[in-house]
């Protein structure tokens, strides 16, 4: 891809800076990552253009995301990367409806519980620095835990089967104040007295763990969880426009905002209860941004391969059943491969992504709507590309 010298300049800047943060942070693999990045974006800033696609594949992308299209409808971007090539790379609708502002590549939609692959990925560069382990009780880095979350370990935490209550349970739908991801441990600690079930015996999805494990960084990395994922994650992979949002701390830049869309018509639904909760789902990103993030894993960039492989394995229960979720990721099998996926809901936006490892092939499509399923639209994106 040629690039002139007036976008490149600016590239080269960004890769100076990421080049020093990658040496002051130890554990960023600079080296691989930027081979990466490099091979997806020609060495320069502006975002890579997809191929252009055969028609059949580009009526079938068009009907996919022929909703999103209409006029005043809000919007989803899509990404399809297989290898070091884009596939696919569009934007469709408005980012924010009121305002009259397009969706595009750039645009950063709330992730939702897509947010959960970097709140495990942060634990496990703790880990690889040892100043956490994978089995150590939460308690010790979390006192405030009860007593019956003695066996709890970090492990129970990262795979949902804890055991512990969802702290969601405990949050009326006529709250309007937000909670946090303390306030999610004091819940948990005052509402509940004992555990769903013994650690490690029964997978049970919950958002505790991973408002948890956005604590246990904090206590275990020095820093608020925001900053942590910034300067350990985001600044190093050149992902600048993805912020885990703050209110009254930050910015979201080309920020979506949330929408119902249903036979009243479409209206903002953008924040709710829990929204301010940053473990589970608090982060904002783009297409653009999760390019970089899916070249950085693909490059083993993020943490080294032993605890890449853990992350990417179904945790197995105590019974010895599989629980089909690793870190971050639910691990299954679609279409006869291997597949890593994850969905995110929250009030007025749907997200997905679907990784297929051994195809080298990634599917990730954002909406700013909460009446889409963009997992199914990510299906049938994957029996488009690996036919």
């Amino acid at each position: 891809m040629t690039q002139d010298r007036a976008a490149a300049a600016p590239c080269a800047d960004a890769a100076r800076r990421a080049s020093t943060d990658a040496r002051r942070v130890t554990f960023a693999r600079s080296r691989r990552v930027l081979a990466v990045l490099a091979s997806l974006f020609g060495g320069a800033c502006a975002d890579p253009q997809p191929q252009s696609l055969p028609p059949r594949e580009q009526t079938v992308v068009d009907s996919l995301f022929a909703p999103f299209a209409r006029p005043g409808a809000p919007g989803a971007s899509v990404l399809v990367v297989r290898d070091d090539s884009v596939l696919v790379h569009r934007a469709f609708g408005l980012a924010d409806v009121d305002a009259g502002v397009a969706a595009t590549t750039q645009t950063n939609y709330r992730l939702a519980s897509l947010t959960k692959q970097f709140t495990a990925m942060a634990v496990l560069q703790l880990v690889e620095r040892g100043a956490l382990s994978l089995d150590q009780r939460a308690r010790t880095v979390l006192p405030e835990l009860p007593g019956y979350a003695e066996g709890v370990t970090i492990r129970h935490l990262l795979t949902h089967s804890s055991g512990l209550r969802d702290y969601e349970d405990f949050v009326p739908d006529t709250q309007h104040v937000q909670v946090t991801d303390a306030d999610a441990l004091r819940l948990v600690s005052t509402r509940a007295d004992r555990l769903l079930a013994p650690p490690g015996t029964v997978w049970s999805y919950s958002n505790t763990g991973y408002a948890l494990l956005a604590l246990i960084v904090e206590r275990a990395g020095g820093m608020h969880f925001a900053d942590f994922l910034r300067e350990r994650i985001f600044l190093p992979l050149g992902m600048t426009r993805t912020v885990a949002h703050v209110e009254g701390r930050d910015t979201v830049p080309h920020r979506a905002y949330g929408h119902t869309v249903d036979a009243g018509g479409v209206r903002r639904t953008d924040q709710s209860a829990t929204s301010a909760v940053l473990g589970d789902g608090g982060i904002y990103s783009s297409t653009a941004d999760l390019l970089k993030w899916d070249g950085a894993l693909t490059a083993g960039g993020v943490v080294g391969d032993t605890l890449w492989r853990a992350a990417t394995t179904a945790y197995t229960l105590a019974n010895g059943t599989s629980a089909s979720y690793g870190f971050g990721w639910f691990v299954e099998t679609h279409l006869g491969r291997r597949r890593l996926r994850h969905h995110g809901e929250t009030r007025g936006f749907t997200n997905a992504i679907s990784r297929y490892p051994d195809d080298r092939l990634t599917i990730i499509v954002l909406t700013n709507r909460s009446d889409s399923a963009p997992w199914e639209i990510a299906d049938r994106l994957a029996s488009l590309y690996l036919r």
